[in-house]
């Protein structure tokens, strides 16, 4: 990454997470001084920054081409996405590395709640942070103590708002952008409407979970938190081509070598809005594999709660994993995930993890954090205005302050 003087910044925003984020942080850069862009792919994007935007009506075919011109005609110096595999990022991604422009990737958070991650170039499976716990203690030799910092108001409403109205536009401008496709798998009308049913069995599933987590006091669990489908953790930085396979891959693991005194404990995601029977799925393969009553469903519950009380965690990759590690949980990791470092979770393979999970270091995990929040975590989040205002003063930090926050992989 280069340093530009600021009054020769270019920013050029694509699309960002549903709500006003993207948009109140271009005026906080405009207020600095640099040029700041946007160009919106769908009706959803233009509902979240409605004016001084380019729309993008063409095809994906043509995309490469208009964004490469978009950013020599208009000098672009950084590009500020949220994730870095929708297609549509991943060729902006390319063409402004081809012309020497910083690229930002905004994410959830690999480290929750109460912070998001922002890193150069990439971020996940193309994080640019070293794989080698060495390096860490190394580096964390040399930077402050993780801060201790009071909690930021969320709220999951705010959250769901904000995602409606979204959706809402992306659908009702299908005229206005006749070509763009989302990136999730699925039909949009399809979740508002799962998410119709998942509110009505709310009072169903509370009993369901409060039951569950009953069954399991006091006993000798292993949880698995699950992922969506959707999520491109799962579809290109897992081995799995989708949740369910992930599952069956688990289930029949568990049932061939944990011991037999001990249960598995399957959490749904809970923004999991599908009409895939999750309960109805996990009792069927279970019973085919014999052992239907030690694998136990559950759609909520405390996830920090069921994580102290389990003996280890299984994820294809979940920032839930963090949670557990920062508890001194053993954590095995299926697909690639940023915390999967040698001391920090279980590498003796699956087999082995059900009888001898492998603890993480302390001292390993304790510098991995600290890198994390000097060099990719920013403060705040989404779901409320304070925790938004929070954010873009952390990433405005971020993108002024230290230029050398981008860590390079070691050799």
């Amino acid at each position: 990454m280069k340093p530009i003087d600021i009054g020769q910044r270019s920013f050029l925003f694509l699309q960002g997470p549903p709500g006003p984020l993207f948009a109140m942080l271009g005026e906080r850069l405009r207020a600095r001084g640099c040029a700041v862009h946007r160009i919106n792919l769908n009706g959803g994007d233009r509902y979240d920054w409605p004016e001084g935007a380019v729309d993008y009506r063409g095809r994906r075919s043509r995309w490469s081409l208009f964004v490469n011109q978009f950013m020599r005609d208009h000098r672009i110096t950084d590009l500020l996405l949220f994730g870095d595999c929708r297609p549509m990022h991943v060729a902006a991604t390319g063409m402004a590395k081809l012309r020497g422009i910083n690229v930002h990737v905004l994410e959830e958070g690999y480290i929750r709640p109460d912070w998001m991650t922002l890193e150069p170039d990439g971020v996940n499976g193309r994080s640019t942070l070293s794989r080698d716990p060495r390096w860490f203690l190394q580096q964390a030799a040399m930077l402050p103590p993780v801060p201790s910092l009071p909690s930021i108001t969320a709220s999951f409403k705010r959250r769901a708002h904000d995602s409606y109205w979204y959706y809402h536009h992306v659908v009702t401008g299908k005229l206005r952008f006749p070509f763009y496709r989302p990136h999730r798998p699925g039909s949009i009308v399809a979740e508002g409407l799962g998410w119709l049913a998942k509110f009505a069995r709310a009072k169903r599933r509370a009993r369901q979970s409060k039951r569950t987590q009953e069954a399991v006091a006091g006993k000798r669990y292993f949880l698995f938190p699950l992922q969506l489908t959707s999520d491109y953790q799962i579809r290109a930085h897992s081995p799995f081509d989708d949740m369910a396979t992930a599952v069956e891959y688990v289930l029949e693991n568990f049932a061939r070598h944990a011991p037999a005194d001990t249960l598995l404990l399957v959490k749904e995601h809970p923004l999991d809005s599908s009409f895939f029977n999750w309960r109805r799925f996990l009792a069927r393969k279970a019973l085919a594999l014999g052992c239907e009553h030690r694998v136990l469903h559950i759609d909520g519950g405390d996830l920090g709660e069921l994580s102290h009380g389990s003996s280890g965690m299984v994820c294809v990759n979940s920032t839930s994993g963090t949670l557990a590690l920062g508890a001194g949980i053993p954590v095995m990791v299926l697909g690639e995930a940023i915390y999967a470092l040698r001391g920090v979770t279980h590498q003796a393979g699956l087999d082995r993890f059900w009888i001898a999970p492998q603890e993480p270091d302390s001292r390993v995990y304790g510098a991995f954090k600290q890198v994390l929040h000097a060099r990719c975590l920013v403060r705040g989040g989404l779901a409320s205005k304070s925790a938004i205002d929070i954010l873009i003063d952390s990433i405005e930090e971020r993108l002024f302050g230290d230029w050398q926050h981008a860590v390079q992989r070691s050799a």
